[in-house]
């Protein structure tokens, strides 16, 4: 399902927006300003977020700053009472892919979201669609064209998290939380057990980037297997934990004390 976060330091507000989204069958958890927001997404997988402007501890433009550094490609709808077209043009230059003014018509904040979600080939009907590849959420399936391969469930749902935020990249962390859950106690070596669990499951499929591959895709987000980034660097924490800075800003003496580094 798709997960939206809202991030409003007004609990009326975040709830009024939670109502709307929530009716039109999305997942919503929400979040009071820019750090619990980052907190947030250190433990759910967010596909969107509709983010207010003025908030206290970090404010919307620096939330949206901060993921934009990290190379953070979550979609991200920016609302505000701020109305002025420099304020507008803040939000965008700030990373923001489309801005609303309050107060918002609920129809056309939908309608806005599934432009967003359209755009960023995320889908409500549990299937992503990458070129001709489709992944099946209901059937745990991956397609091309004639051919179909049923994964099991946890290999699925690794492929899924990685294809629905193309170009980010993954902490272990992040991985093992969103697919295993906070309290397993499997090790992180099992991540990469699955990932080559995946790659030999599509070994037979074209490689080329006109024919589309999964693990391609996956890997990269633009086609090079031999590149395979998200993999290759999911050890890497995109924030760190102490001063929420991305990871590549953080000092020696920040990633001597995160224990994934």
């Amino acid at each position: 399902m798709v997960r939206i976060l809202v991030v409003d330091d007004d609990r009326n507000t975040r709830k009024l927006f939670s109502e709307i989204l929530a009716a039109e069958g999305y997942d919503v958890v929400s979040a009071a300003n820019g750090v619990e927001a980052l907190e947030c997404m250190d433990r759910e997988q967010i596909h969107l977020a509709v983010v207010d402007v003025m908030m206290p501890e970090m404010d919307g433009l620096e939330f949206t700053k901060l993921l934009r550094q990290a190379n953070e490609n979550l979609p991200i709808l920016m609302v505000s009472a701020k109305a002025l077209s420099s304020d507008i043009k803040a939000g965008l230059r700030a990373g923001s892919d489309d801005y609303m003014t309050k107060p918002i018509d609920p129809e056309e904040m939908v309608l806005r979201v599934k432009a967003l979600l359209r755009r960023f080939q995320i889908s409500v009907e549990k299937k992503i669609q990458i070129g001709d590849v489709v992944l099946d959420e209901e059937a745990l399936t991956v397609s091309r064209g004639g051919e179909v391969v049923e994964l099991p469930q946890k290999e699925f749902q690794l492929l899924y998290l990685l294809l629905s935020s193309p170009g980010r990249i993954f902490t272990r962390i992040q991985i093992m939380d969103a697919v295993w859950g906070e309290d397993s106690e499997t090790g992180w070596e099992t991540v990469t057990v699955h990932i080559s669990r995946l790659r030999k499951h599509f070994a037979d499929w074209d490689e080329r980037p006109s024919a589309g591959h999964p693990c391609q895709t996956a890997e990269t987000g633009r086609g090079d297997a031999r590149k395979p980034q998200a993999v290759r660097e999911t050890h890497r924490p995109v924030f760190c934990h102490r001063c929420r800075r991305p990871a590549g800003h953080l000092h020696h003496h920040h990633w001597r004390s995160h224990p994934s580094a």
